[in-house]
Parts: structure tokens; sequence; C-alpha cells
């Protein structure tokens, strides 16, 4: 039976399930410790058909998958490549992670991580401060939310570095036309970085879906408050557009560079059809007026 995060939640999840008030805060704060979490994006992709039981020949897995890990932890996989893991050791992380490595198209070699720890307060469900998110409580629909913002945060931090590096090797270009001297690069390199470019925009646009709002939220319209506050905690609409705008600025460079080499190859040619002509009529007036006969 494939493993649907709302389905399972309560019946896998191994953490207390919770909820903190203000009648009650110390006594959770006292029966729960901190949960420490953190998320890997790991690579293009992730079969969670292989990873999930089947119900049925006509199922398919949903994404996010959940699924327990060890005696008391938790994962939360994406089809896209990144994992949230709950409530394990470092070694035990590793030791998941190195289970999934056969499911994984197009692993990172050295994946992008981000940490954090949640703990359990009556008031400011959702602030994120110095490393650990404030819940107000630890039951599924929460963690999906937990997991949704930090596989998104993950995946926008491994872009920004690629984005980033993209965009170095694109800036000497614009300073060659600045300055007015011809851009000592090839076509191919620059098609190389337009291509980059799209690949990043397609990741980011329509696998991750970075801006879209989990399906969690038409069900639980209640939740919405609590995940634009981490959203906006995290900062991942600003990051989005900011990487956005470098990517555009990145391919309208290389474009244009390329378009100005096309250009010049194109004004080239034209001259070796004027040399050629005239020194075709060059031989032609030397066949009539030099040339003995």
């Amino acid at each position: 039976m494939a493993f649907g995060l709302l389905d399972i939640a309560h019946s896998l999840f191994k953490f207390p399930m919770t909820t903190a008030t203000p009648g009650t805060a110390t006594a959770a704060s006292a029966l729960t410790d901190d949960v420490a979490v953190r998320a890997y994006f790991l690579g293009q992709s992730i079969d969670l058909g292989a990873l999930a039981k089947p119900s049925g020949p006509a199922s398919a897995p949903s994404s996010p998958l959940m699924v327990p890990v060890g005696e008391a932890g938790q994962g939360v996989l994406f089809s896209y490549g990144a994992v949230v893991l709950f409530g394990l050791s470092k070694s035990a992380e590793q030791a998941f992670i190195a289970t999934l490595k056969p499911h994984i198209e197009a692993p990172i070699e050295q994946p992008e991580t981000e940490a954090a720890t949640i703990r359990l307060t009556p008031n400011s469900s959702g602030k994120v401060q110095d490393g650990l998110i404030f819940l107000s409580s630890l039951d599924g629909r929460h963690l999906h939310l937990v997991a949704d913002v930090m596989a998104k945060s993950v995946v926008l931090a491994y872009y920004e570095i690629g984005a980033a590096a993209v965009f170095d090797r694109i800036e000497p270009y614009a300073v060659e036309l600045q300055h007015q001297h011809r851009p000592s690069v090839q076509g191919d390199q620059l098609l190389k970085q337009i291509g980059q470019t799209l690949m990043i925009q397609h990741k980011i646009v329509g696998r991750v879906e970075i801006v879209d709002k989990p399906e969690l939220l038409w069900e639980y319209p209640e939740l919405d408050f609590l995940y634009h506050r981490l959203e906006d905690e995290y900062e991942i609409r600003d990051r989005h557009s900011a990487l956005e705008r470098k990517l555009d600025l990145v391919s309208r460079t290389a474009e244009t560079v390329l378009d100005l080499q096309r250009h010049q190859t194109g004004l080239r040619l034209e001259w070796y059809v004027v040399l050629l002509i005239v020194v075709e009529v060059l031989l032609s007036l030397y066949d009539l007026f030099v040339r003995p006969r």
C-alpha cells in the first residue's frame, strides 16, 4: 500500500502528537524533545514508485511520500530529488540515504543540505529563529508543511550556487561588450550557458513548482497562515524571484553576445563575397586587356 502523508502520519509517526496550548506548554516541553530536521537535495529525481508498497496495479505513489525510518524517525521524499528527515542522527541519515541511492536519477556528488530543529511552542507557530522552527503541533500536517518549505529551500540553495557560477562565467562577456571589445568566446560555449539557464528554470518552475502551494492547503485551509509564515521565514518567493532575474539576465547576455557573433559572421561572409566578386572582375579585366592573345 502506498504511503500517503496524511494517511500514515498518525499510525507511523513516532513523535508524540502533542499540541501545545498556553495551559499545557510546560508539560509539552517536558515530555517532548526538540526534533532535528535536515533537508537534502540528492539528485534530479527519486523513483518513488520503487520505494512505495503498491496497493494495486493502477496505483501510483504520491509526492511527497512519507516513510518510517528506523525506530523513531520519519522521512519525506519528493519526486524532484529532495528528502527531508525528522528525528534522526547524522549516521542514521547517511544510512537511510545510502538505501535511496539506487533509486536516484543523476545523483549529486555533494548534496546540498539544510538543517533546523523543531520546537513545540504555544505561540508563534511557524516562526524561524536561529535554526529553530517553532510549531504548535507535531502532527503529520504540520510536518508536511515544514518538509515542503525546507525541500524547496534546499533546492533553491543548490541552484542559487549554480546560477551564481553561470553568472560569473557570463559577466566577462558583458564587460567586453561595455568596452566595445569583441567577445572572446565560442558560440558553443554560449549555447551551453543558455542551456544551463533553461535547465535551472525548468527544474524550479516545472518540476519543483517553487511558488505553488502544496495540495494539503486545499484540504486544510486553516493551515494556510502557517505555510505562508514558513515560506516568508525562508524567503522562498523572494529567493525564487531573485534567481529568476539572475537567470534572465544571464540568458539575455548570452543571447546578445551570440547574436553579435552571428552578425559579425554574417558581415565576414558578405566581405568574402565582395572580395570574390572583385577578384573575378580583376581576372576578367586581365583576360580582356592584359593577357596576350
